[in-house]
């Protein structure tokens, strides 16, 4: 039985002004403008996993609106983590809610991003179910890693031994976000690929591979799962919950597990994936103008200005001279950076933290 996973619990700061803490990046429609980036996650794999077998999650800022997002799961199929854990915390606590839901001892667990793009849907769906087949026949982890197309920093990186578009590859190391000339140096070499922290797992395999090289994460999923079984009221399972999160070490699951299991796998794979890290990755996502521009705005005007992204909601945006800039402009915030320095969105917000505390 296949079950999904989707993390969705992000606040999507390099997407500040658009992306906030209740509707962060995977709720706005990025790329599509009728869907959501999780709403299209979600669209994307429920011709091979019916709704009822696709788990979001999220926290409890988020959880109401993906909900209404994502009305056709069913409601407690958002699973609400009460604090942020990291990756580890996150997905062992989805599979223990996944195992209590569906009681089925057979399941294998695809753990997918909410806010990915994937352009050929049907090949992605193909190495899915791929993936969760050789995952059960050799109980071994299996990972995605994208076939590189140019030296990329923001990603990081799987070692293989040979890379074959579609042929699973025992995985010989991970490796942390390189600089420019080591990731240069990756993809002449041929066996790099890019991490892109989907991967497919049987349940009784994670939480496997938990007690080996994460024993006390594995206790404390033990102790929540025995959580429904107490004669407890909701409000105090609540907080026992709360309790036993706290006591989680922040960590993710490529440094808690990935790194050291010795029974994964990669598929590499082409079929068109963007992890839509930033502002500039729309480039490589949306169409142009004749100026080389992504025009989101309501009305643009450009006069000697190219190669810009423009993103507004109401407003007349006009560029006089200008090239190579990232223009956001919602109700509550106006953006204006160079692309090369959209990175640094995240000092905004820290500066803007900084004022909120002297107020």
């Amino acid at each position: 039985m296949l079950a999904a996973f989707i993390m969705a619990g992000g606040s999507g700061e390099r997407f500040w002004p658009l992306s906030t803490k209740e509707r962060p990046k995977q709720l706005l429609k990025l790329i599509d403008e009728n869907r959501s980036l999780i709403r299209t996650t979600v669209d994307r794999i429920l011709p091979i996993i019916s709704a009822d077998k696709i788990f979001i999650g999220t926290n409890a800022i988020q959880a109401d609106a993906i909900r209404k997002e994502l009305s056709d799961l069913p409601y407690d199929n958002i699973i609400v983590e009460p604090a942020f854990k990291d990756t580890a915390a996150a997905i062992g606590y989805g599979a223990v809610k996944i195992k209590e839901k569906l009681k089925d001892e057979k399941i294998t667990m695809v753990v997918l991003a909410s806010d990915h793009i994937i352009k050929n849907e049907d090949n992605f769906r193909k190495r899915i179910v791929g993936a969760s087949e050789i995952a059960m026949e050799t109980n071994s982890i299996i990972t995605l890693g994208i076939k590189p197309n140019k030296p990329e920093t923001g990603y990081g990186y799987i070692e293989v031994k040979e890379a074959y578009i579609g042929e699973p590859s025992k995985v010989i190391r991970f490796w942390e976000k390189p600089n420019l000339e080591r990731a240069e140096e990756y993809v002449e070499a041929g066996n790099y690929l890019w991490n892109s922290g989907m991967f497919v797992i049987g349940l009784d395999m994670i939480m496997g591979s938990f007690e080996k090289y994460m024993p006390k994460h594995f206790k404390i999923f033990n102790k929540i799962s025995t959580l429904k079984d107490k004669n407890l009221d909701s409000e105090s399972k609540t907080e026992e919950l709360k309790t036993l999160f706290e006591k989680f070490e922040k960590i993710s699951i490529d440094f808690g597990i990935m790194e050291k299991a010795q029974n994964i796998q990669v598929i590499p794979v082409d079929f068109g994936w963007n992890d839509v890290g930033s502002y500039p990755a729309l480039d490589e996502v949306l169409e142009h103008n004749e100026n080389g521009t992504v025009n989101r705005a309501n009305e643009l005007i450009e006069i000697g200005s190219k190669n810009n992204i423009i993103i507004g909601t109401k407003k007349i945006i006009a560029t006089i001279g200008l090239e190579d800039l990232v223009v956001v402009e919602t109700k509550d915030a106006l953006l204006v950076c160079k692309k090369e320095r959209a990175q640094d969105i995240k000092k905004v917000l820290k500066e803007i933290a900084e004022r909120e505390k002297i107020n």
